[in-house]
């Protein structure tokens, strides 16, 4: 099957599915919830626990932002819908922003601000060799120096602004790529390769 129509199709499944989808998918009238004093501190300890070096202080910083700064990018995107109805207004212009990767981009880029020693920032990429599936985009702490399939997933857009994470190999809806290796997998398919992505 042509890279074309392998595209069209999965157009075709997402526009198919939406209704399906927003049955399903959180959609917030004012915005997504709080979260509790008691998911933050989930967060936090998961954080802790990627190593004994992990500074407290850090973390806690680490997990707040990740929780709280979804919120003010729920708001700027203008967040109304589940995620794939959502993605189908940004597409169409009739919503600024709110793609995964810009909740990827502005997430990772806050979490920068906080100057983290003992973390660090990865970014991956699921369903890049799925061809009825749409790419999905995520970042990834973990401990300075440590590989990126030990840390935890923040994805701000899956539940549209409420914080989804888990360590990277118990994610129960996506497989992960690096994002270097995607990039590097989608060059080499254009060569007209058979190129294999590895997964976690």
């Amino acid at each position: 099957m042509g890279r074309t129509w392998r595209r069209i199709c999965a157009v075709l499944v997402m526009v198919t599915g939406a209704a399906a989808l927003s049955a399903c998918g959180p959609s917030y009238e004012n915005g997504p919830p709080e979260p509790t004093s008691s998911e933050i501190a989930a967060l936090e300890q998961a954080i802790l626990s990627l190593g004994a070096d992990v500074d407290p202080e850090e973390a806690a910083a680490t997990a707040r932002t990740a929780y709280l700064y979804p919120l003010q990018l729920a708001e700027s995107y203008q967040i109304t819908d589940p995620p794939i109805i959502h993605n189908m207004k940004v597409n169409s212009g009739t919503r600024p922003r709110g793609l995964c990767y810009q909740w990827a981009d502005d997430l990772e880029a806050r979490l920068e601000t906080l100057d983290t020693r003992g973390l660090e920032l990865h970014r991956a990429i699921a369903n890049a060799d799925q061809a009825l599936r749409i790419e999905h985009s995520t970042v990834i702490v973990t401990r300075a120096g440590a590989p990126w399939t030990s840390g935890i997933i923040l994805d701000p857009w899956r539940w549209g602004g409420r914080l989804f994470w888990s360590p990277v190999t118990e994610d129960p809806d996506y497989d992960w790529a690096a994002r270097g290796d995607v990039f590097a997998f989608k060059r080499a398919r254009e060569t007209g390769a058979r190129p294999v992505l590895s997964t976690y």
